[in-house]
Formats: structure tokens, sequence, C-alpha cells
């Protein structure tokens, strides 16, 4: 290839390089990107802090400071920090020295961890700012603590050229004691150490029992109300107290040498006492039993009484319903073949059978009937159905039922006839 044909192939390569290149910046300059938020702090002072200061979060910078203005008492910082990183909505704002020397920076804190956020153009307050301590504080805090100790301050009367002289006689010549002092106090605060943790928790249980007493104070200003109360009306009452603490004793004295007088009868007493106890615990069923039916019996005991002959009655009922010829012939036909039963067995059957009168199931059987329901202990014809007790009963020979009633049960409980 000539040279004037390579001269002619790179002038297009140039100019569509300078061409790609122009189009790339145009990009560069032209892309939209999302603005930086800002935000404003007042500091006490801003020493060491300019515009292109670093604003950090967790010691990562975040931004720049942008503007740096006095007002009155106070600095305005403005800054400006990337819109990907959250700021908390109450951060404080800190004025950090890495060193002595170099460039201080705004720390943002603390970190986001969620809930509101720090909107653009916010500002911090100063309560919400810190500034370090500068070096001439420290200096000048310094100098005033001297001239406090100094002749113009509280060494103007040589006081404390006094301190340090009686100090040093006092320490002079005691360093082993002192050594020994501060050795022992060690070895006394180490239980303590060890401890601590049993130290804290009764600390906090005290607090927490401090707390409760706050929370009931109503409850606890009305118990010693009532305390206060009961102690005034004990004042009130001091006399009767004493002499009823005073008889109280006499009765004790007296207590006390009778039962000095009567050691063996009341010995005798507690043991004979011990042995109805254990009897008592060894029939404790029985004793139950008793108290169970007593009550019932003596009630029968009055309802069987008959005020008209003075005569406890009673109804013998061994045979139930049944009459003794019914109840003969049952236990025959119980005991005996049916053909020995006698006939006048089988008529008393048929007669109690055709009069519908209660049979046992014996008789039935000589019948040949099925066995029956049990008797229900009816009243047979003729036969007058039983009283109540103390109700009068009309008397044939007398025409009436007008007859004296003995109520004390023939005398024994001992009333008016």
């Amino acid at each position: 290839m000539m040279p004037g044909q390579i001269l002619r192939w790179r002038r297009p390569v140039a100019a569509a390089t300078v061409l790609l290149t122009a189009v790339a910046a145009a990009v560069v300059v032209f892309r939209p990107e999302t603005p930086q938020r800002q935000l404003v702090a007042h500091f006490t002072r801003a020493v060491g802090v300019h515009p292109g200061s670093d604003v950090r979060v967790l010691g990562v910078r975040v931004g720049e400071v942008t503007a740096v203005t006095p007002q009155g008492a106070t600095v305005r910082v403005t800054m400006r920090y990337d819109p990907e990183v959250s700021v908390p909505a109450d951060a404080q704002a800190l004025i950090v020295p890495p060193s002595v020397v170099s460039d201080r920076y705004v720390q943002l804190t603390p970190a986001y961890g969620g809930g509101p956020a720090l909107a653009d153009g916010a500002e911090i307050p100063v309560a919400r700012t810190a500034a370090p301590m500068e070096i001439d504080d420290i200096y000048r805090a310094l100098d005033e603590f001297n001239r406090a100790l100094g002749p113009q301050g509280a060494n103007a009367d040589g006081a404390l050229s006094d301190l340090v002289a009686t100090g040093r006689a006092n320490l002079e010549g005691n360093g082993d004691n002192l050594r020994d002092a501060l050795d022992g106090l060690s070895r006394a605060l180490a239980p303590l150490a060890d401890g601590r943790q049993d130290l804290f928790g009764s600390v906090a249980n005290l607090q927490r029992f401090t707390t409760a007493l706050a929370r009931s104070d109503q409850q606890v200003r009305a118990f010693n109300q009532q305390l206060a109360d009961v102690a005034q009306q004990l004042a009130g009452e001091g006399d009767e107290l004493t002499a009823a603490l005073r008889n109280l004793s006499v009765a004790l004295a007296d207590v006390t040498a009778f039962v000095r007088q009567n050691r063996e009868v009341l010995t005798a007493d507690v043991a004979a006492l011990a042995d109805i106890t254990g009897v008592l615990v060894r029939q404790q069923q029985a004793v139950i039993d008793i108290l169970d039916v007593a009550p019932l019996t003596v009630s029968n005991l009055a309802l069987s009484y008959n005020p008209r002959s003075g005569t406890l009655d009673t109804r013998n009922n061994a045979t139930g319903p049944y009459d003794p010829a019914g109840f003969v012939c049952s236990l025959m036909v119980d005991e005996l073949p049916a053909a020995r039963v006698p006939e006048k067995c089988r008529a008393l059957a048929q007669t109690l059978h055709s009069r519908g009168l209660p049979m046992t199931d014996q008789l039935r059987k000589l019948l040949k009937l099925p066995p029956g329901a049990p008797a229900t202990g009816t009243v047979p014809p003729g036969a007058s159905p039983p009283r109540a007790p103390g109700v009068p009963v009309p008397d044939p020979a007398l025409g009436g039922p007008d007859i004296t009633h003995d109520l004390t049960l023939g005398g024994i409980l001992r009333g008016p006839a």
C-alpha cells in the first residue's frame, strides 16, 4: 500500500474515533442522575470543619460539607449525602477529630435500622449535635484549677501547704502500714467483686420492690393511716391496756400456782383424757354410726309411745301380710313333696286366691299359678288402719274421742300427766 493511500485510510478512522468520543461525552454529561439529599446541622462551634469535609455513617464516607456559616452563637453546617443512604429521623450529628492536627469530619449516628427516615432538607438542632473539646479549653481548665490551688486561691493562707506538710508527716515511716492497709482493702473488696452479680441482683430486686411500693402508693398510705389510727386508739386506751396486762399477769401467776399444786392430778387427768381420746379414735366408725342412728331411734321411740295406755306399742310383723296358716303351709311346700302337702293347704290357697288376698309363691305353686308380685302389706278385710301417735281414738265405751293422753312417755320426760 502506498503512503498516500495509508494517509487517506487513516483520516476517516480518526474522524470516526473523534465522533464516538464526543457522543460518549455527551451521554455522560446529559445522563440524568438522582440529586443528593441536603441536610443542615447547627453546632456550638465547628473548628476544623470546612466545605469539602467528609460526612460519614459508621466511618464510611457518604457525602460532604457544602457550607459553614456562622449564625450568632451557633454555626450552620450545610451537608449533602448520597440518596441511597437512609438516616434515622432522630439522628445526631457529631464532629469527630481523627487526630489533633488532621481535618475533622461530621458523623451521622446512629445507623439506620428501620422506622422513620430523615427527610431531604431536614435540620438537626443544637440539642442533637456535639463538638469535641479543644486543646485550648483543656489548657484553660487546667490553668483555672492551678490558680484555684495557688497563692491567690486555696493556698492564700498556706492551707494547701499545711495539708501537704501534714500528709507528709503522717505518711512518713508508715509505708509498710499503708501498703498492708491497701492490701487488706483489696482483699476485702475481692469478695464484693466476686459477688457483684448477687449484689447487682439485690439492688435490682430492691429497685423492683421500691417500684412496686411507688405503684401501690395509695394502698401504702391507707395502711399507714390505719396503723396510725390503731396506734392512736391503743394510746388512748393505755390505762385499760395496762390494767388488762396487770390482771393477765396475776391470772397467769394463779394458773401457775394451781398447776404446780395439782401437778399429779392434772397428769392423771391428761393421761385418762388421752385414753378416752384413743378409744374414740379406735371406735370412730361406731361413734359415727351412733350419731347417725341415735336421732332416728329417739324419734321412733317417741312415735311408738301410746299415750292412751301409757305403753310402748310395737307391730311384730314376722310373717308379713300373710296369716300364720299360710306361713306354715308355705314351709310345708318347701320341705315336703307335693303329694304329702295337706289338703287343707290347697283349700287355703284356693280361698286366698278366690278372695284376692296376698299369697306366697309356695301357695301359688300349689295351684300351679305363676309367681306373683311381692306383697305390699295391704290391710286385710275387717282390720282397722294404723293410726298416727297422738291422734284421738274413739272409745266405744265412752262414746267419743275425749281421751286424756300421756305425753311424757309414762313419766320418763317428767312432764305434767
